[in-house]
C-alpha cells in the first residue's frame, strides 16, 4: 500500500495547506469600522504632548487635533462630498490619469479621482475616489507647510488661509500652478504644484524673506484620513499606514494597532517615504532624498484622524533671501511597472514595497513579471495564466517525468506487491522490508508520487498572491462570464447557472470553472487504481468534491490555472504510462468506483 499511501500523504498535505489558506485568506471577515466616539476638546488631548522639538500644526507628530481642525472644533458636521467641495475656492486638476481640484483654503490636495478605474465592472460606474475634503463623509487629504521653532513669533499660513493663484488655468502635466500668500510682515510664501501624466505630484515651497531678520523654518508634509476605512480584511494583505524609513526599512502599521498605541515614531532618516495603502490604491509622502526628516504615524482619539507625517530639517532665509523645499506626493493606483519606474528614475527607496508581495516575494514578483510579459504578447491575462502553467510544466518536466515513470513502474510491480502482502499479511514489518527490497531491485522511488503535488503548491501560492494584490488583475476579463480574474466565478450550479432567479448563499456558489477543476482533479486521481482500504477509498472519492467547494471562493484565475494544470497532468501521465507499457485504467477505475458505490447502497 506504500504507493497509495504516498499519494494520500501528498493529497492530505495539500489539503491541510489549502484549509489553512482558506481559513486565513479566502474566508476572512471584513474589519468592522469603529463606532464614532464623542470627540474630546483638542486642548485636553494635547496634554499627551509631543516629543517633537518642533511641533507640527493641527495634529501632526502626535498632537490630537485633526489636521486643519482648530482647537475646540473636533466635532465635524458631515455633508455630501459635493457640498464639501463647493464650500471652498478651488483650482481644477486635469491629467490623463487624475481629475479633481486643489483647495485654495489651505492650499491642500483633497479632491482626487482616478480616471482609469471604476468602482465596479459597470461602464457607467463612477470613477474611484481617492482624496475627499474635510466635512465630507470620508475625509482623506494631503497638506504641506512650514512650522517655526517653539516660542518664535512668525506669522505662518494656516489651514484656513486663502491662497492666491499666480497662474491662470488648471493643473495639468504641462502647466504647473503657483499659489502665494503674503503674511504682511515681510514673508511671502509660494507653493507650486506639478503633476506628471500618472500619479506623481511635485510640491515646491518657497519663502521670500524681506522682514529684516533671519528666519528659520521647518518644512512638513502630512496625509490625514478620518475614521478607520473599510478594508478587505485579508490576512495576507496589509492595508493601513505604511512606509520605508531609511535603515529601519519597511513599516506596516494596522489601523487597530495605531488606535491602541496612539503613535509610532521611527528614527530620523534621509531617504524613504510614508503614507497610506489600500488594496489597490495608495497615497504617500516622499521627502527630498538626502535631507534629514523625522517620520511619524499617529492616531487622534479626539478627531478620529489617522495621520502619516514628516518634519524636515531647518531651512534658513536671511533678509532678502529665499528659502525653498521640494518634495513628492504619490496619490493613485499601485501599478507595478509605474512604481518600479519611479523607484529607478527618482531614486525612491524600495518604492515597489508599496505592493504587498508578501514573504515569498522571490516567487511572487517573478510570477507577476512572467504573466505580465505574456499578457503583453496575447492581450489577455487569462490566456497568460494558461501559458504560464505550460511553461511551469515544461520547467519541471524532468522532475515530473521521473516521478510519473516511478509511479508507472510501481503499477507494473502491482502483482508482486499483492503477493508480498498476502505472504506477510500477519507480519507488517516483514511486509515492509520485502516492499523496500522490491523497490530497490526495480529502482523505484516510493516518494516520487508526492513530487507533482509538492511542486504545484508554491506555484499555487505565488499565483494566488499575484491575482489578489496586483491592480493589473483587478477587473481583468478572460472569456464569457469571467469578467474579473481576481474575483470568484460568479455562476453557480445551485441556480442552474442563472436560469433560476435565486441568489444562493456564498458557500453554495459553485461555478462552472470550479466544477471543471473538480472533474479534472477526479480524472487525475482515477489514473491510478483505487486503494484497497475503505478509508483511503473514501479520501480519494471525496477529495475532488471537497476541493471544488473550497476553491469556488478563490479567484477565478486561480481555479482556471488549477483546472488547466490538472488537465496537463492527466495528459502527461497518460503518455508516460503508455511509454512504460502500463495499461491506462482511467475509464475502468471510474466505472468500478461507481459500481462499488452502487453495491454499497444495495446491501
Amino acid at each position: 500500500m506504500t504507493d497509495n499511501r504516498n499519494m494520500i500523504v501528498a493529497i492530505v498535505l495539500s489539503l491541510v495547506v489549502l484549509l489553512g489558506w482558506q481559513f486565513f485568506i479566502a474566508g476572512p471577515q471584513l474589519e468592522a469600522q469603529q463606532e464614532a466616539q464623542q470627540a474630546q476638546l483638542a486642548n485636553d488631548a494635547q496634554q499627551a504632548g509631543s516629543s517633537s522639538p518642533v511641533a507640527l500644526p493641527e495634529g501632526a507628530s502626535g498632537q490630537a487635533a485633526a489636521p486643519g481642525t482648530e482647537a475646540g472644533t473636533a466635532v465635524q458636521s458631515f455633508v455630501s462630498r459635493a457640498q464639501a467641495l463647493a464650500a471652498s475656492p478651488r483650482l481644477t486638476i486635469d491629467s490623463p490619469s487624475l481629475s479633481g481640484s486643489i483647495n485654495l483654503e489651505g492650499a491642500k490636495l483633497d479632491d482626487l479621482r482616478l480616471k482609469d478605474y471604476r468602482q465596479t465592472l459597470d461602464k457607467d460606474s463612477e470613477t474611484v475616489v481617492l482624496f475627499s475634503p474635510k466635512g465630507s463623509p470620508e475625509p482623506y487629504y494631503a497638506e504641506h507647510g512650514w512650522v517655526a521653532d517653539p516660542g518664535v513669533n512668525v506669522k505662518l499660513p494656516k489651514v484656513d488661509t486663502i491662497w492666491t493663484p499666480q497662474t491662470s488655468g488648471r493643473l495639468t502635466p504641462t502647466s504647473p500652478v503657483v499659489l502665494s500668500w503674503d503674511n504682511g510682515e515681510g514673508l511671502v510664501f509660494k507653493r507650486t504644484f506639478s503633476v506628471d501624466e500618472n500619479y506623481m505630484f511635485t510640491v515646491d515651497q518657497e519663502v521670500k524673506n524681506t522682514s529684516g531678520n533671519l528666519v528659520q523654518l521647518y518644512p512638513y508634509g502630512l496625509i490625514a484620513r478620518n475614521g478607520e476605512p473599510e478594508t478587505a480584511g485579508f490576512y495576507v494583505l496589509h492595508e493601513g499606514l505604511i512606509g520605508v524609513i531609511g535603515d529601519e526599512g519597511l513599516q506596516e502599521i494596522k489601523y487597530g494597532d495605531l488606535v491602541d498605541d496612539g503613535s509610532v515614531r521611527p528614527g530620523k532618516a534621509n531617504k524613504g517615504w510614508l503614507g497610506f495603502t489600500d488594496k489597490y490604491w495608495a497615497a504617500t509622502l516622499i521627502p527630498a532624498s538626502g535631507s534629514d526628516f523625522q517620520p511619524n504615524f499617529s492616531y487622534s482619539a479626539a478627531s478620529q484622524n489617522f495621520q502619516a507625517d514628516y518634519l524636515g530639517s531647518a531651512i534658513q532665509a536671511n533678509n532678502g533671501a529665499t528659502a525653498s523645499n521640494s518634495s513628492l506626493l504619490y496619490a493613485g493606483a499601485k501599478v507595478t511597472n509605474l512604481l518600479n519606474g519611479y523607484q529607478e528614475s527618482l531614486d525612491i527607496l524600495n518604492f515597489d514595497l508599496m505592493i504587498d508581495w508578501g514573504w515569498f516575494y522571490f516567487l511572487t514578483k517573478p510570477m507577476f513579471w512572467l504573466i505580465d510579459k505574456l499578457y503583453g504578447l496575447v492581450g489577455n491575462f487569462g490566456i497568460a495564466i494558461l501559458l504560464v502553467t505550460v511553461l511551469v510544466k515544461a520547467a519541471f518536466f524532468p522532475l515530473a517525468n521521473k516521478s510519473y515513470v516511478s509511479m508507472s513502474k510501481m503499477k507494473l510491480v502491482q502483482p508482486q506487491m499483492t503477493v508480498i502482502r498476502e505472504k506477510f499479511k500477519d507480519d507488517k514489518q516483514k511486509q515492509q522490508q520485502a516492499m523496500m527490497e522490491l523497490y530497490k531491485t526495480e529502482k523505484i522511488n516510493p516518494l516520487a508520487g508526492c513530487l507533482p503535488m509538492v511542486i504545484q503548491i508554491p506555484v499555487f501560492f505565488s499565483l494566488y498572491k499575484v491575482l489578489f494584490v496586483t491592480i493589473e488583475m483587478r477587473q481583468a476579463p478572460f472569456f464569457g462570464w469571467i469578467q474579473d480574474l481576481s474575483a470568484p466565478d460568479p455562476t453557480t450550479v445551485f441556480n442552474l447557472f442563472g436560469l433560476i432567479p435565486w441568489d444562493p448563499p456564498s458557500f453554495l456558489m459553485i461555478g462552472i470553472w470550479p466544477l471543471v477543476m473538480g472533474v479534472t482533479m477526479f480524472l487525475q486521481m482515477k489514473m491510478n487504481p483505487a486503494p484497497a482500504e475503505p478509508a483511503q477509498q473514501m479520501i480519494f472519492n471525496w477529495m475532488p468534491v471537497l476541493f471544488t467547494f473550497m476553491l469556488a471562493t478563490f479567484p477565478a484565475g486561480l481555479v482556471i490555472y488549477w483546472a488547466w494544470n490538472n488537465s496537463l497532468s492527466v495528459a502527461q501521465q497518460a503518455v508516460i504510462m503508455r511509454r512504460q507499457g502500463v495499461k491506462l485504467e482511467l475509464f475502468s477505475n471510474i466505472t468500478s468506483s461507481f459500481k462499488k458505490g452502487t453495491k454499497g447502497k444495495s446491501k
